[in-house]
């Protein structure tokens, strides 16, 4: 049995130190020994797989014990904590919070919380789809195009289809600046199409 603490802050201005003696403090108290620490600087935006967290859940042994200072240190939605918790609880470890008070692990007790907690990311995920679904139908009902902005493939195909005009009005001696602005496109978006169309 390993008892690991876990202290993540989300940048280099903020420091380890405050939560880190919050937990050997704890320990104490408890008569736990801390044998690891992870410490990272680090959001909890990033995946799971670039942050230590990821590799130290992949590492958890049977009965090892993770200790963090609140639940919110493992992870920045309700869908990602449990997530966590779940490897957790699968590989017989048991996860100690010290401002919720939490200590999950094999028993009935944490099963019940885990299954409140599962419910509850559920109806995160619920609301989260109906929101997004609400937001399209608004976007869409104030007359706006849903779906990716003009990239350079798209500007290719406007210059494709207009290459006559676009020939022509360069025989008239019209600037590439001003043939550029009359179809919308960036004039070094025009220069690389027509060195295409010269190879």
């Amino acid at each position: 049995m390993t008892t690991i603490g876990y202290i993540r802050v989300s940048s280099n201005k903020q420091t380890l130190e405050h939560q880190r003696f919050e937990i050997e403090n704890f320990a104490r108290k408890e008569g736990l020994k801390i044998d690891k620490w992870v410490e990272e600087k680090i959001s909890s935006r990033k995946a799971l797989d670039k942050r230590k967290l990821g590799e130290l859940l992949y590492n958890l042994q049977e009965n090892d014990i993770l200790i963090t200072c609140e639940i919110s240190r493992l992870g920045r939605s309700l869908l990602e904590v449990m997530k966590i918790l779940e490897t957790c609880l699968n590989k017989n470890c048991q996860v100690w919070t010290l401002k919720e008070n939490y200590r999950l692990g094999n028993d009935i007790q944490s099963k019940v919380l885990a299954f409140a907690f599962g419910l509850a990311a559920e109806i995160e995920r619920q609301l989260i789809s109906e929101r997004t679904k609400s937001s399209l139908a608004n976007i869409k009902a104030q007359g706006k195009k849903l779906g990716r902005p003009y990239n350079s493939q798209t500007k290719n195909l406007r210059l494709a289809k207009n290459q006559k005009q676009i020939q022509k009005l360069l025989a008239q001696g019209i600037s590439k600046s001003k043939i550029a602005k009359l179809f919308g496109v960036e004039r070094a978006t025009l220069r690389k199409y027509l060195l295409r169309l010269m190879t």
